[in-house]
């Protein structure tokens, strides 16, 4: 069972590397507190999603999309131009999920019913 105490200290040190992780990553200009600001909301809505016990493919969509988000969110605040890269690194994981989830489509094409003739009169 999962208790809300075991999933805030989770995401809440998840925050907290993350937030250090894009620090590292990020010019000095943009500290860790207002990357942990940017991202903050995100990972606090994926907490209540993990609580909620939401399907793994529609958790990592969300996951992907608030990602990217909140990748949009630094570069708000950012007060110089951030990197390419990071830019990137915002669409890393919902192009990584698109693909699984084309990849799992395209496997089980042939369990579809097939398509309806059409009769020419």
């Amino acid at each position: 069972m999962r208790h809300p105490l075991d999933i805030i200290a989770m995401f809440a040190a998840l925050w907290l590397l993350a937030s250090m992780m894009l620090d590292a990553l990020t010019p000095k200009e943009l500290t860790a507190i207002m990357i942990g600001v940017a991202i903050g909301p995100a990972m606090v809505i994926t907490a209540v999603f993990y609580y909620l016990r939401c399907p793994r493919t529609d958790f990592a969509v969300m996951f992907a999309a608030l990602w990217l988000i909140s990748d949009i969110a630094i570069a708000f605040v950012s007060p110089t131009q951030l990197p390419h890269f990071l830019i990137v690194l915002g669409f890393v994981p919902a192009l990584m999920i698109g693909s699984v989830l084309h990849w799992r489509r395209f496997q089980r094409r042939h369990e579809q019913l097939p398509a309806p003739l059409v009769k020419r009169g």
